[in-house]
């Protein structure tokens, strides 16, 4: 499955951006999908995840309640809801999927698209 990550800018802290995601190649619904992001000099960290239904979805920590993962299986297409913006946000935000279990963990996603920036200026 070919993916390809889009929505990303330079936003102010508080400030909101809504990433798309969107997905070819293979039938969307059968895999999970996630988000990862990568901050500069850091390493890439799971931000939020969905099954294939949309069902289920898992938020790392920091972002629970400020960010929403949801998708479109009609459009194939996977997003990424940010409020409340803040600093520690900005990184490069990368889409992922998965035919595994659902996970946090990088490894069970084996297709990645291209990634996104994102900058929260203050």
């Amino acid at each position: 499955v070919q993916l390809q990550a889009s929505g990303g800018g330079l936003v102010q802290a508080g400030g909101s951006l809504r990433l798309s995601c969107a997905a070819s190649g293979r039938t969307f619904s059968d895999y999970n999908v996630g988000w990862f992001r990568q901050a500069p000099g850091k390493d890439r960290e799971f931000v939020a995840t969905s099954d294939r239904s949309g069902g289920t979805t898992l938020h790392a920590d920091s972002v629970e309640g400020r960010f929403t993962i949801f998708r479109d299986n009609v459009k194939n297409t996977v997003y990424l809801q940010l409020n409340s913006l803040n600093i520690e946000d900005t990184g490069v935000y990368y889409c992922a999927a998965g035919a595994g279990w659902l996970s946090r963990i990088s490894a069970e996603y084996a297709y990645w698209g291209q990634g996104t920036q994102v900058t929260v200026s203050s």
